[in-house]
């Protein structure tokens, strides 16, 4: 029994390495896109006097619609005002909207959390991984997310929403109690322990074709 819990939890230990990597990898690459339209702000800056020199504002409204696309592409969507959040839930909706799938965010977070940047990034990437997939067993017109962050007194509240393709499930809830079987990855054994260790609240349900994840989590300090 102790060996197949130290297999278990090395077996975790490491998807939580790899996520972390991928997180990583899908922010830094965000940040990348940003830093190179800085770069080509100048150039784009010549180009537009070229057109406006020679009166060409078909071909300057024509430029600025597409620097305006590309900008839309990598701007921050989100600002929850904590910068692990921040960081990453644009890379998550730049990924979802990438799968053509419609992000609606509201998102609020304290900056101070009793909660660490690792266990924010377990449970915001893994809700946001599990959401995608689900989405993308949808038509591409049908898949939307729908994602809530605010702070409710001494608690952060979390909720993401995605529709699915599954019928109805069973609800489950409570103050910790989670559906487990086949299909319930590490990811989701992740979130159940980050929200257990924390003395938090945890619930799944699915009604008329949509799917929601609630959490609230103890963050400590007084009510703002």
């Amino acid at each position: 029994m102790a060996l197949l819990s130290w297999l278990i939890d090395k077996r975790i230990a490491a998807y939580q390495r790899e996520l972390i990597d991928i997180h990583y990898a899908e922010v830094e690459n965000m940040y990348r896109q940003m830093r190179g339209w800085r770069h080509d702000y100048r150039s784009h800056i010549q180009v537009l006097k070229a057109h406006a020199a020679q009166g060409n504002w078909e071909a300057v409204s024509a430029y600025l619609d597409q620097l305006e696309t590309d900008l839309a592409a990598v701007d921050t969507a989100v600002k929850t005002g904590n910068p692990m959040a921040d960081a990453i839930l644009n890379s998550k909706i730049s990924l979802a909207r990438s799968k053509h799938i419609q992000v609606r965010a509201d998102a609020s977070v304290p900056v101070a959390l009793d909660l660490s940047p690792l266990d924010l990034c377990v449970i915001l990437g893994n809700l946001f991984d599990n959401a995608i997939e689900a989405s993308l067993k949808l038509p591409e017109g049908e898949r939307l997310i729908r994602v809530y962050i605010d702070r409710k007194g001494s608690q952060l509240y979390i909720s993401f929403t995605n529709f699915t393709a599954v019928g109805r499930q069973n609800r489950s809830g409570g103050p910790f109690r989670t559906t487990k079987g086949e299909g319930h990855g590490f990811g989701l054994v992740r979130i159940d322990a980050i929200v257990d260790r924390l003395g938090g609240y945890l619930s799944r349900n699915s009604e008329e074709g949509a799917f929601t994840t609630e959490i609230l989590l103890p963050v400590g300090g007084s009510a703002v």
